[in-house]
């Protein structure tokens, strides 16, 4: 990992450290009125146990609110975030589950032990060039057969793979959703479904919204031509 995106990591889990309380208030009940989310989730829970269960990581957990939702879908769900403040506030109000601090780029979970992999807009503020460690991580971590689910907010211009937005808390990227599936289909998960979520009139951000569902294939990563 270079500097400048050692630097971001850092510039990251500091800056959620002193949102995490407010942060907490604002998106505790978040899933309330979005019933497209709760739909994916849905989906996405039915997907891992019909593939045979196993533990699923929700990794960017925040302060734990969608680790709790997986917890009710009946998934055996942990969380794993960079900020030891979200930390903190998942592990006092949700004191039933397991939440860790942790980094994407270099989780500390075994092979191919995880039925589920969660990554509901964390991916955001990873700079493009280290995006390829975390996917390689999430495909280490799974189990053949398992499944991934990420969520992310979609660049305008699908000749871009992608684009910088100024968001709340840190700096963070758009990706293009075709752009975004091919590198998972690198990394050896292949795309099963996706969802877009146009903007409505009362969003801050004319984004779409975009949920990428892929299943971890049996054979490895796809190699590289030389």
């Amino acid at each position: 990992m270079s500097v400048i995106e050692h630097d971001a990591l850092r510039f990251t889990r500091e800056a959620y450290d002193a949102a995490a309380p407010l942060y907490a208030r604002l998106f505790r009940d978040e899933l309330r009125d979005r019933p497209l989310d709760r739909a994916i989730l849905s989906a996405f829970a039915e997907a891992v146990s019909a593939s045979g269960d196993g533990q699923v990581a929700d990794l960017g957990c925040g302060p734990g609110h969608i680790t709790a939702c997986l917890d009710e879908l009946g998934l055996a769900a942990f969380g794993v975030d960079a900020s030891p403040a979200m930390i903190e506030i998942a592990r006092q109000t949700y004191p039933g589950l397991q939440f860790d601090v942790g980094s994407m780029a270099a989780l500390d979970i075994a092979d191919g032990v995880l039925g589920g992999v969660l990554s509901r807009w964390s991916i955001i503020h990873t700079p493009p060039r280290e995006l390829p460690v975390i996917l390689a991580e999430f495909h280490r971590v799974l189990a053949p057969g398992g499944h991934l689910l990420v969520g992310f907010s979609a660049s305008d211009d699908p000749s871009h793979p992608t684009q910088v937005f100024d968001h709340t808390v840190a700096p963070a990227y758009r990706w293009s959703p075709d752009h975004l599936a091919a590198m998972l289909r690198t990394a050896g998960l292949a795309e099963v479904a996706r969802m877009v979520r146009e903007p409505q009139p009362t969003d801050r951000r004319q984004f779409k919204e975009i949920h990428l569902l892929a299943r971890k294939s049996e054979a490895g990563p796809a190699q590289s031509k030389a």
